[in-house]
């Protein structure tokens, strides 16, 4: 599977998870909100074990450009804030990053 599918995943779940947190502690939703939220962050954990790389550390940097741009599209979609200019302008930068950080060609 391709790392940006994998990251994709992980990030759906993380934010996920993480808003079912802000919804109980922000929003006052009920405790039972934390059960998806526990299983959610459980999920994302697992798919980044996934991703294709021999350091965990070079996964995860690379992990947090997509959670940056997802994290906006979760923002237009799930919360009905349109990201403005410089929103995407960062999120580009990111995505470049991570690219470049998951693509780069590594002697072995």
């Amino acid at each position: 599977m391709h790392p940006f599918i994998i990251y994709a995943g992980a990030a759906l779940a993380e934010i996920g998870g993480c808003f079912a947190f802000w919804a109980w502690l922000r929003s006052g939703a009920n405790v039972l909100w934390l059960i998806p939220g526990l299983l959610s962050l459980a999920v994302f954990a697992v798919l980044l074990t996934l991703v294709p790389t021999e350091a965990a550390g070079r996964a995860y940097a690379a992990y947090g450009g997509i959670y940056i741009l997802a994290s906006l599209c979760w923002m237009a979609i799930a919360e009905g804030v349109r990201p403005d200019r410089y929103d995407f302008a960062g999120a580009a930068i990111c995505v470049a990053g991570a690219a470049i950080i998951l693509l780069a060609p590594r002697g072995g």
